[in-house]
């Protein structure tokens, strides 16, 4: 079993591939399976001449054929102008359209602000799905804040554990306590849990009942 890692950061060390390798880790705690990490900026200037010859250097050629053969990806970018990195794009613009299909996929991203934390769905999702992909539930945004905080290693251990289930389909589904449950639940506007499983501990107060303390405030 082999799963590659696409990473897009531009820096050494990076956030981008930091986060990569942490997902790398949290679906290793899950599976047993060959790893490559794949570090786009080393590749840049083939991928440049690539568009421009249409034949791809020797290195492209084997990243490129990694990536089709991969049972499992992570592909990781920063964010840029709201959107994922223009070399994370160009060289998901030179594979084979058809080599992901099919194929899990665990998005990743890094930016400097929450506030580009929907960019996994917005940009990377659609780009994946128009590759018929199969792309996994959870996407982990990190932002600089992020870092060090309980939610986002949560996040990280959910993600891996369903890239895990995805390619080995036997693998034991990760078992999540309270706290857990309450650092990757759903949240309302308000930061109260919106979606959580009774049997957790957790109560699950009914529409009515909130409703009508709504209407006595």
């Amino acid at each position: 079993m082999r799963i590659i890692v696409v990473s897009a950061g531009l820096s050494s060390p990076s956030s981008t591939r930091l986060l990569a390798d942490r997902l790398v880790a949290a679906t290793l705690d899950h599976v047993d399976a060959e790893t490559e990490v794949i570090e786009l900026r080393d590749l840049a200037k083939e991928i440049a001449q690539h568009f421009v010859t249409g034949f791809p250097p020797a290195r492209l050629a084997a990243a490129l054929d990694a990536v089709a053969a991969a049972d499992g990806l992570i592909a990781v970018t920063p964010v840029f102008a709201a959107s994922y990195s223009g070399l994370f794009k160009s060289f998901f613009d030179v594979i084979d359209k058809d080599a992901l299909t099919g194929k899990p996929v665990l998005l990743g991203a890094t930016g400097g602000t929450a506030r580009h934390s929907l960019v996994t769905e917005h940009a990377l999702r659609p780009l994946f799905t128009y590759l018929r992909a199969l792309v996994l539930p959870t996407a982990v945004y990190a932002a600089s804040e992020d870092w060090g905080e309980h939610g986002l290693a949560q996040r990280i251990a959910r993600a891996g554990a369903e890239l895990a289930r995805s390619i080995a389909p036997g693998t034991r589904p990760l078992t999540l306590d309270v706290d857990t449950a309450a650092a990757i639940a759903p949240r309302s506007l308000t930061g109260a849990i919106t979606s959580a499983l009774p049997a957790q501990g957790l109560e699950v107060v009914p529409f009515e009942q909130r409703m009508a303390a709504l209407r006595a405030e």
